[in-house]
């Protein structure tokens, strides 16, 4: 069975056993020539002559001997190959990996010819998504948010002054092919209020997460480009594609609300309900030149899930990431959230939440809204958030084309279920790419 693996399609080892296999019958014929001329010329009556005789079987008809060379030469190659590949790629193999070698050089080479998918946002919603798509594709781009200000991130932000780290290091983890305790370690989070005073941080690292503070560090050991910092960690961490900051700059997010107040700071903004309008400071910041190319040369961007106001916007906002989404030939997909957020999107519907998106940003931005149909999950108790009502079409003239899906996680009504949405999501590029801008339908993915 793993013999017939490594001979499946997409592999990329048959041709070159063919071409070893030309070169070996290339050179057994030559040994063919040298022993036939040896037989009839050299040895002729000799004792050479007898031991040739009996080698090359020839006491045998030709067919029975040449059968038995074929199977002979057929067996040696094939043990022969597969004991010199695993030979070679024995060294490369994690030591604690349950897969087969040959599944996991299998699964990386159908990942590489994956779409290429660029996603936009932050927060739970994205790492969720990457979660799933890294599954089905290597060629991943996460575009992450950098207005966070609150928790470990907004304190390392005003500290350090480097870009909010936390949705970054998720996603980063979300992505990371490193052992799942390298997971566990980069998630694990100084206590803030120990039990026995043994237990307690030291009061500078309470409440900070480890990955935070190693994207910190990576960023600081290149001379402060963050940039480059999170690039490393990529490459640290063998991630599956890559995860860049929308801006090496930390931006901060402003709303104004439906009364005229206005709100500062991305932490306050998401318990904030009736906000009318969003913006950044500094207004021209700068987008990460990573992220401008990965737009540029996708075939399909998704925008969201995350929260609408404080993840997703904060990232489109950045005006050469905008600019990219619009001017990108790729599909545009808007995964709603399956649950209104308690504050920013409270009774939101569909419609609510892809007009805000447009209102915000720029009208015919979206091709596609992929949204959840299944609203049987489980609500957590004493929750204030709703699912979100499929309310369609939303006010305009050429509203975007509309599937639906199941993809809410049946245990939480609150989160997507990350391989329900990563199928729905590459069914819907595959269905649908090439197809831009075109009037809205109701179809089921």
């Amino acid at each position: 069975m793993n013999l017939r693996a490594w001979l499946r399609p997409g592999m990329g080892i048959k041709r070159w056993l063919l071409v070893v296999f030309l070169g070996e019958l290339g050179l057994a014929l030559s040994i063919a020539l040298l022993l036939r001329a040896v037989y009839r010329e050299v040895a002729v009556d000799g004792p050479l002559q007898a031991v040739i005789y009996v080698v090359t079987l020839q006491f045998l008809p030709y067919a029975i001997r040449g059968a038995i060379l074929a199977g002979a030469g057929i067996g040696l190659f094939l043990f022969g190959s597969y004991r010199l590949v695993r030979a070679l790629m024995a060294p490369f193999r994690p030591i604690d990996a349950d897969q087969p070698l040959v599944e996991v050089i299998y699964q990386k080479r159908f990942l590489a010819r994956g779409p290429r998918i660029v996603t936009i946002g932050g927060g739970t919603g994205l790492s969720t998504l990457l979660r799933g798509l890294k599954e089905h594709t290597s060629n991943l781009t996460a575009v992450v948010t950098v207005a966070d200000d609150g928790g470990s991130s907004g304190a390392l932000r005003e500290v350090l002054g480097v870009p909010p780290v936390g949705d970054i290091r998720n996603c980063i983890v979300a992505l990371a092919d490193a052992e799942p305790l390298m997971g566990r370690l980069l998630q694990y989070r100084f206590p803030t209020d120990a039990g026995r005073p043994s237990d307690a941080a030291p009061e500078a690292l309470a409440g900070h997460a480890i990955g935070n503070l190693l994207i910190a560090a990576m960023a600081a050991i290149e001379d402060g480009d963050f940039e480059e910092g999170v690039r490393q960690m990529n490459r640290v961490l063998a991630v599956r594609g890559q995860v860049i900051p929308a801006s090496p700059t930390p931006v901060t997010l402003h709303a104004r609300l439906s009364d005229g107040e206005t709100v500062i700071g991305q932490s306050r903004i998401a318990r904030t309900s009736g906000i009318d309008s969003v913006w950044l400071t500094p207004a021209d910041v700068r987008a990460s030149a990573d992220a401008v190319r990965a737009i540029a040369e996708a075939d399909a961007i998704v925008l969201g899930p995350g929260s609408l106001f404080t993840s997703l916007l904060p990232a489109l906002l950045v005006g050469e990431i905008g600019d990219a989404v619009a001017a990108s030939p790729a599909l545009t997909v808007f995964v709603c959230n399956v649950a209104t957020q308690d504050g920013e999107t409270t009774g939101f519907d569909l419609s609510d939440h892809l007009e805000a998106l447009e209102r915000l940003t720029r009208p015919g931005l979206i091709d596609v809204v992929l949204a959840n149909n299944d609203f049987s999950a489980r609500t957590p108790p004493g929750s204030r958030s709703e699912a979100v009502r499929l309310r369609w079409p939303p006010t305009g003239e050429r509203p975007p084309r509309l599937v639906l899906d199941d993809v809410v996680e049946h245990a939480n009504a609150h989160h997507h279920d990350s391989a329900r949405l990563a199928g729905a999501l590459i069914r819907l590029i595959e269905r649908e790419s090439g197809a831009r801008r075109r009037p809205g339908t109701v179809r089921s993915a």
